[in-house]
């Protein structure tokens, strides 16, 4: 492990950083990247961290001008995976608003300002932690390290964005076939229904993106969201029809969705309630070193940036304060034009900016602990909406029809600055290891943060304009399932109306509870750990997400278990050459992602035009799904063996 509290550039060595170059080309990296991940997260319930893919596009980049160095690289990716972020927290949240009726098309402004307000908030909490969180924490920030390693390889020389094209290539080239072409399902799936009281289905997503998911995430969190998945679908959806039985006319597939649409996927909820209160109780002495570290940053505010290392210099706490308390004025104007009450919207948007602080704490400390892909974003952004709601039935009354659209709103500004709290806290972290300046990381995340808040809404009306959202219907048979949207609008619409399964949610409650006994077993006995919150994903994603996330857990355990099985050949390289096949295998995957994104982004475009998601279409009806599963299976093979040859090749 190198050295961390040795940064790669001396403190007293100024590079040029925050160059022109870098905020254009940082930008447009933001708004492409954002882009993609608001395509996955909308198709695929998940999200990815962008930074090494950014990493990797911005060396290729600035290599082809005469001057630049690893600092202004890693500007680059900071402003870059910021927007992904962005992202996150904004495809969580805002199409609940279209899928509740509220909105028929998204509204640019509002979209735009509430994204911007919780980006924005998320920059500036990250500010007071990041001293308590980097330095005084002694936490992995896997993402981080990872992307830090990246830029110091890329600077002594490398070609691997190489795979990053290949794989984009191949997964653009493979979505254009399915979605554009039409030849082959994107889904296989089987399901029975025997003596109208026992149940049982099988399915897949033939998606690469989803097996690249996995890949990056990880056999242990992969294994996490498909044991949830088997909770819902092998486990709670069977109970649930020999209890009630099936009813007539409605074949095994629609009878499973429907029982997990209107029932089973609640038990998420309350396993997600548990694990955001669980994860605050857990980090309650890292979020109260935070606050004191902001409270002793203020103090020390009126210290001049020249008397303290380059290294360490923060935006002036003074300056944080005073942006916090200038961002309330535009959420409360937001807030207020849909609760129309002042006190009420006063109430709201103070226990918006709590809540948001604490959040982005936990979001910090968990990107630390387990990485921007695994943050517990969906499970806070749930606790918040539902909390939210409470509160506004108690003061509103359950005939406030603005109530859910507020909740909604207040869990968006939450969700945004919670994703970017975590996924800044990697780019800081590999700012200190590479011995950047901290403020000036901050500022390319707000350039991040803006390039992504006006150019989201725009993919997000363009998406729904040619696809939709929640379940496909015969209008829009393709349509983008949007997992966290849709329980996010249910939750909020089922408080008031009260058509909320409460049984289901305390239910997932004690799930989550049983959860966290486990894993506090297992933590004792120092093997295979239960995080909640990932069980919880997989609970309420549909199972044919859940099991194409797992396949893709698995290739990256059998690439892991080839590179220990060849241990002892590589000797002292084995390290070098263990990082190379890594890196070679999330380059890979992360294009399957960029480029199926991206070609579901193009692709929207002449559907939006036309009316219709026939456009490209080869045949009036796909051959079936085993072509699809040839190809899939195909992209495992090349993805195993393009990690599986990097390490071999490494000496």
């Amino acid at each position: 492990m190198p050295d961390q509290h040795k940064p790669y550039i001396s403190p007293k060595t100024i590079f040029p950083e925050t160059t022109i170059k870098a905020f254009i080309l940082g930008a447009l990296l933001s708004v492409v990247l954002a882009g993609a991940n608001a395509y996955l997260g909308l198709f695929a319930g998940m999200t990815v961290s962008a930074s090494i893919p950014a990493a990797v596009l911005s060396m290729a980049i600035l290599k082809l001008f005469k001057k630049s160095n690893i600092l202004e690289n890693n500007i680059v990716q900071t402003a870059a995976s910021a927007g992904e972020s962005l992202a996150a927290g904004i495809i969580f949240t805002f199409p609940a608003l279209v899928l509740m009726g509220y909105w028929s098309e998204f509204d640019y402004l509002e979209t735009s300002l509430i994204a911007l307000c919780g980006g924005v908030l998320g920059v500036l909490f990250t500010i007071p932690l990041r001293s308590a969180l980097i330095v005084g924490q002694d936490l992995k920030f896997p993402e981080g390290v990872a992307t830090a390693e990246v830029l110091k390889t890329g600077e002594k020389g490398g070609d691997k964005v190489k795979y990053l094209i290949w794989g984009a290539l191949i997964g653009a080239g493979i979505k254009f076939i399915e979605a554009g072409f039409k030849l082959w399902h994107g889904v296989a799936e089987a399901a029975t229904v025997a003596g109208n009281k026992v149940y049982a289905y099988a399915g897949a997503n033939l998606s690469p993106a989803l097996i690249a998911v996995g890949y990056i995430v990880g056999f242990h969190i992969a294994s996490l969201v498909f044991i949830g998945g088997v909770i819902s679908w092998w486990i709670a959806i069977p109970i649930y029809v020999a209890y009630h039985g099936a009813p007539e006319g409605v074949d095994a597939t629609t009878l499973g969705g429907q029982i997990w649409s209107q029932q089973i996927r609640y038990l998420g909820v309350g396993a997600m309630v548990v694990g955001g209160l669980w994860a605050l109780i857990s980090l309650k002495s890292a979020i109260g070193i935070a606050l004191r570290s902001g409270i002793d940053a203020l103090k020390e505010g009126s210290r001049k940036m020249s008397e303290v290392l380059r290294t360490e210099r923060d935006t002036p706490m003074s300056w944080v304060i005073i942006a916090i308390g200038a961002m309330i004025v535009p959420v409360f104007i937001i807030y207020l034009r849909e609760i129309g009450n002042v006190p009420i919207t006063a109430i709201m948007a103070i226990l918006m900016m709590i809540a948001g602080f604490l959040f982005a704490a936990v979001a910090g400390y968990m990107a630390g602990l387990v990485g921007s892909s695994n943050n517990p974003i969906s499970g806070v952004t749930i606790a918040t909406i539902l909390t939210s709601a409470l509160i506004l039935l108690a003061l509103m009354g359950s005939d406030a029809q603005q109530g859910p659209v507020a909740a909604i709103m207040i869990g968006a500004v939450v969700c945004c600055a919670a994703a970017i709290a975590g996924d800044n806290m990697q780019d800081l972290k590999a700012g200190h290891i590479l011995g950047a300046t901290p403020y000036r990381q901050q500022i390319m995340q707000m350039v991040g943060v803006t390039a992504a808040a006006f150019t989201l809404p725009l993919v997000l009306e363009l998406l729904n304009t040619a696809y939709g959202f929640g379940a496909p219907t015969e209008a829009k048979p393709d349509a983008l399932a949007a997992p966290q949207a849709t329980l996010m609008a249910s939750v909020a619409t089922g408080v008031f109306d009260g058509q909320l399964p409460w049984t289901m949610v305390f239910i997932g409650a004690g799930i989550g509870i049983l959860i966290i006994i486990l894993d506090k077993i297992q933590e004792r006995r120092g093997s295979f750990r239960l995080p909640v919150l990932a069980i919880a994903v997989g609970l309420y994603l549909p199972f044919e997400l859940d099991s194409a996330i797992w396949i893709g857990g698995v290739i990256a355990l059998l690439v892991s278990r080839f590179q220990n099985k060849r241990k002892s050949t590589k000797g002292a390289n084995f390290e070098a050459a263990r990082e190379s096949s890594n890196q070679t295998g999330l380059l890979f995957a992360s294009g399957l992602i960029t480029g199926e994104a991206l070609i579901g982004i193009i692709l929207a475009i002449p559907v939006a035009i036309t009316g219709s998601t026939n456009v490209f279409a080869l045949m009036d009806e796909p051959i079936g799904s085993f072509p699809g599963l040839i190809v899939v299976g195909l992209v495992c093979w090349l993805l195993y063996r393009l990690a599986r040859n990097a390490f071999s090749r490494s000496s």
